[in-house]
């Protein structure tokens, strides 16, 4: 039944005009939702497959958005990912996905390369390695780009984020109450706001429990895990911290084998905590306490935003802010 399924033949069995179903299918604004999901009805009980090829060349469209982010291992990007797949799908676009590996010259010329008519449009979560707002000042006016997770602040764009300092604030009162005096902070993302919004929220936490902050009980990330595995072991022997809590999941397994080696028990000598959306979170042993992001619903979000924005429809929020959890586990139990 599906084969000869064209726009025509679904005009003519809803009995409307062949553009009102051209523009149905496509989500425009000028359709009503009633239209829409009669449109979107018919055309799935015929296995209508709209013909890319001549819907392209008319609209001047590619039919594919690019999304340029740091890692596709990371368990956060590859649940964002799958969020934007799925809106992509429902606007019939294919993903093109791009790893900067936490390279600023890798990211730009990726970018770059995508503004010559490959992709209708971007979405982004920038590198920590630097600082490269300025790069991005130039390119919102270039191409439709929505920014997500890792943002910069000075810059007028759409932004999907996450409630980094509220989150992390909760965190460190979590370790607080659980008898934690001297909580170690695993440093990562120090270049972007989210990184900086963590430790900010750290440091007010130990405050507002009139906790000094101790510099010794601070270690910064290294792309190396060797190096972040011997950075933890020396913090453990040397400064004697009750708690780490990493602001990042790369620190996870170097925290765990540290501990391992010292011979320290998790949770009684000393607790854990960190960012993750590591579906082996609780299946460690001891299962880990985690800040899980909506990393899912982030990627759909972000997703929406850029289809509006290139189907000319007006965006309610230009920054779109998300709730994290913290997910308490065995890991910091006493």
């Amino acid at each position: 039944m599906a084969e000869g399924v064209n726009i025509k033949r679904l005009a003519q069995e809803l009995n409307i005009s062949i553009a009102t179903v051209s523009k149905a299918l496509n989500d425009s604004y000028e359709i009503s939702l009633k239209t829409k999901n009669r449109v979107w009805t018919l055309a799935k009980e015929l296995n209508y497959t709209p013909n890319p090829a001549a819907s392209n060349l008319r609209s001047h469209k590619t039919k594919t958005i690019a999304v340029v982010i740091p890692c596709v291992a990371n368990n956060f990007f590859s649940l964002s990912i799958k969020g934007i797949e799925e809106i992509a799908r429902q606007y019939g676009y294919h993903v093109l996905i791009y790893q900067t590996h936490e390279n600023i010259k890798m990211e730009i010329e990726f970018t770059n390369s995508l503004l010559s008519g490959r992709v209708d449009g971007i979405l982004t979560s920038v590198s920590s390695s630097e600082h490269n707002s300025e790069y991005y000042k130039t390119l919102v006016k270039k191409v439709p780009l929505v920014f997500f997770d890792r943002v910069y602040e000075d810059l007028e764009a759409v932004k999907i984020t996450t409630d980094d300092y509220d989150i992390a604030f909760e965190a460190t009162e979590h370790l607080i109450k659980c008898g934690c005096k001297r909580i170690a902070y695993l440093y990562g993302l120090e270049n972007l706001p989210a990184g900086k919004a963590r430790f900010n929220a750290y440091q007010d936490a130990l405050k507002a429990h009139n906790i000094a902050l101790d510099d010794e009980l601070v270690i910064r990330y290294h792309e190396d895990e060797d190096v972040n595995f011997e950075s933890v072991k020396q913090l453990l022997k040397a400064v004697k911290p009750d708690a780490l809590f990493s602001s990042i999941e790369e620190f996870i397994i170097p925290s765990y084998l540290a501990c391992k080696e010292l011979n320290l028990n998790v949770p009684s000598a000393v607790k854990i905590l960190s960012f993750s959306n590591m579906d082996t979170a609780k299946i460690l042993n001891p299962s880990l306490t985690t800040i899980t992001q909506p990393a899912f619903e982030i990627g759909r979000e972000a997703a929406k935003c850029l289809f509006k924005i290139l189907n000319k429809k007006e965006l309610e929020e230009r920054s779109i802010v998300l709730k994290s959890i913290l997910i308490k586990r065995e890991s910091t139990n006493i």
